[in-house]
């Protein structure tokens, strides 16, 4: 069995190349850097590389054709990226980037394998959001409504799915802060937020795969996320954005 990964050279993609290969798969590593992506595939024992920049469609179009041609049996939607700065300040062409990539990648790499999974049956769709999906946060606009863009869609494909192919398994993954390059790279400062609130990128991953199967839609590893996103979903619309605008995301 076929899995593909994207934003696989690091982070939560790489544990997904690291476990999927232990539990038999080959692979389709897919970023944007070849030096990562290689060796991420050395560490994991072998793996096929395909070097995209999933925000750009002509590279979308390529992987989307590779795809169509190769109907692996899991697909993982796990590129991408987080900004600061509030939204009116953030240049522009970054939002666009992200919105392209979490969201317009999304869409096509999906629509190009569903079709094979369909009509097989089988197959699995990982789409890998945050607990942002639930919240909202200055300095982080553009990056909560993407994820929650990422669960409001596979609510549509899981609805879909349970009629047009049960054996097909949609999956939301909602983790909170995770220990990867994603916040260094963000230039965030990990000391604003509790160190038993960060978690291990292998505990994430391996959740996820433990419960992929059709019919388990939401994944959200760590009891403590699971109590945030049941409950603050629910709290009155007031109270929630105070507790919003003083996020560890915000801007100082």
């Amino acid at each position: 069995m076929l899995a593909v990964i994207t934003g696989a050279s690091s982070g939560i993609g790489a544990e997904f190349a690291a476990q999927l290969k232990q539990r038999g798969y080959s692979l389709l590593l897919v970023a944007r850097r070849l030096e990562q992506l290689n060796q991420v595939a050395s560490r994991v024992g072998g793996a096929s590389v395909m070097v995209a920049d999933l925000a750009s469609p002509e590279d979308r179009e390529r992987v989307a054709k590779e795809l169509e041609r190769l109907q692996p049996h899991l697909l993982v939607n796990n590129a991408g990226f987080g900004t600061q700065g509030l939204f009116h300040e953030a240049p522009l062409q970054r939002q666009m980037e992200m919105h392209a990539l979490h969201v317009i990648a999304t869409v096509q790499l999906t629509r190009a394998v569903l079709p094979g999974m369909v009509a097989r049956n089988a197959g699995g769709i990982i789409n890998v959001a945050s607990v942002a999906s639930f919240g909202r946060s200055a300095g982080n606009v553009s990056y909560c409504a993407t994820k929650a863009w990422m669960a409001a869609f596979g609510d549509g494909l899981y609805i879909e799915l349970r009629q047009a192919a049960p054996g097909v398994a949609v999956q939301t993954l909602c983790p909170g802060f995770t220990y990867s390059e994603f916040h260094d790279v963000l230039g965030s400062d990990r000391g604003k937020v509790a160190k038993t609130l960060w978690l291990q990128a292998s505990d994430v991953v391996r959740e996820s795969l433990e419960r992929l199967a059709p019919g388990c839609l939401y994944v959200v590893p760590d009891w403590r996320y699971r109590w945030f996103v049941h409950l603050y979903p629910k709290l009155p619309t007031a109270l929630r954005l105070w507790l919003a605008a003083r996020s560890p995301h915000k801007r100082n």
